[in-house]
């Protein structure tokens, strides 16, 4: 699990591996990942885009952005949080994903919100 907060903003995700939806021999291994985004500040902020870096076992690196999380943009007032679950696929059976999370105040300033560096491994497959 990982764990970062900017500007009141907590990020938190925990990954798993999904066996039943990958196949190694074909060289595709499938994780979920779950974030938890919670205003612990005293400010409202919304979350705007995503920037996701994925690096996988090999050390490919891939860049996902875009809008939202999951086809929302979630508002989150202070005590408020926003939990969803996604996925991703790589060639390795270990990787690693981080990136962050842009941010908006009703003010109209914005901050990247960090998503600490989390791993992506098979059960039992780190020593």
């Amino acid at each position: 699990m990982s764990t970062a907060t900017t500007e009141g903003i907590t990020v938190s995700v925990e990954a798993v591996y999904v066996a039943e939806q990958s196949a190694p021999r074909a060289r595709r291994y499938v994780f979920a990942y779950t974030v938890r985004i919670e205003n612990a500040g005293s400010r409202p902020a919304q979350l705007r885009n995503r920037h996701w870096v994925i690096v996988d076992g090999d050390g490919k690196t891939e860049e996902v952005r875009g809008p939202g999380v999951v086809g929302q943009q979630p508002v989150l007032r202070p005590g408020e949080h926003f939990e969803y679950t996604s996925g991703c696929v790589l060639k390795t059976p270990r990787g690693e994903m981080r990136g962050e999370y842009e941010m908006h105040r009703p003010d109209g300033s914005r901050f990247d919100a960090a998503i600490a560096p989390f791993r992506l491994a098979l059960p039992h497959s780190i020593n």
